[in-house]
């Protein structure tokens, strides 16, 4: 394997002071810098007086960036890539360029920092042991429901990343896919001035959202809770029964609410069941 590196640098996604002395050490001594928006990252390497020549690579144009930075490598040269904020590759450029780099035999190093989603993690209070991270959301609404439904029955914790012109629809299709009960998180603005983090049931946290414009500026962390997990055999005969028959006539929300009345079974433990059933 050659000798020459591509950097995989993680940079601040609020406060400057988390950069760290490895990743601006770096920045200085590589020939190149392969960073998503050159005006962007510019404010940051100026801040640190950093004067390393930049190019662009970012979603339209990585794979016709990625031979450039090949040759680079070829003639010996230690390349850095950044993004935005953040670490790359996580729902940020990077993946087509990495793969290549490696595949033609070079070194490819992370130099740890900041992402947005361990830091919410680390701060909300949900279950952390077993997690999953699922980018953004579709942007249009009935995809966008389709994909949280299809996640609802999951039991680990769920991360997204959302925009600011889209929480409401998210938060709402939360509810919708997931239960108003279910409990969630979201995390704006992270360590940057305003931070917040706003925790509850998914209509408690929709309703304050709604109710404070301030709480839908910024950049969004979106937790989720795991469903709870239930074995069928939590449920006797009678009511595994009713529910199966009403399941075939009406919706998840509507036979776990109506398979409670009949039955006396809790209608969390029905809604479960009916979740794994679909």
């Amino acid at each position: 394997m050659s000798e020459s590196v591509l950097y995989v640098i993680a940079t601040p996604i609020g406060n400057l002071e988390d950069m760290t002395p490895r990743a601006l050490r770096i920045l200085e001594s590589v020939a190149l810098i392969a960073a998503e928006d050159t005006r962007h990252s510019g404010r940051l390497l100026s801040h640190f007086n950093i004067k390393t020549p930049m190019i662009a690579v970012h979603d339209h144009n990585e794979r016709q960036q990625q031979q450039k930075i090949i040759e680079k490598l070829q003639q010996g040269l230690d390349i850095a890539l950044i993004s935005d904020a953040g670490t790359p590759l996580i729902s940020d450029p990077g993946f087509v360029l990495v793969r290549e780099v490696r595949a033609a035999g070079f070194n490819v190093v992370p130099v740890p920092g900041c992402c947005a989603m361990v830091a919410a993690l680390s701060a909300a209070g949900v279950p952390s042991d077993r997690f999953a991270f699922e980018g953004f959301p579709p942007a249009k609404s009935q995809q966008r429901l389709n994909f949280f439904s299809g996640l609802a029955a999951e039991t680990r914790t769920l991360m997204f990343y959302e925009s600011p012109h889209r929480i409401l629809d998210s938060l709402a299709a939360v509810v919708e896919a997931f239960g108003a009960d279910r409990p969630i998180v979201i995390a704006r603005e992270l360590t940057k001035t305003f931070e917040t983090f706003i925790a509850g049931t998914a209509a408690e946290v929709l309703s304050k959202v709604e109710a404070d414009p301030n709480q839908r500026k910024g950049e969004f962390v979106l937790m989720v809770e795991g469903a709870p997990e239930i074995d069928d055999s939590d449920l006797d005969s009678h009511a595994s029964e009713v529910l199966d028959i009403l399941l075939a006539e009406l919706s998840v929300k509507q036979a776990s609410a109506l398979a409670a009345k009949i039955t006396g079974v809790k209608k969390k433990v029905l809604y479960q069941a009916a979740l794994d059933r679909k």
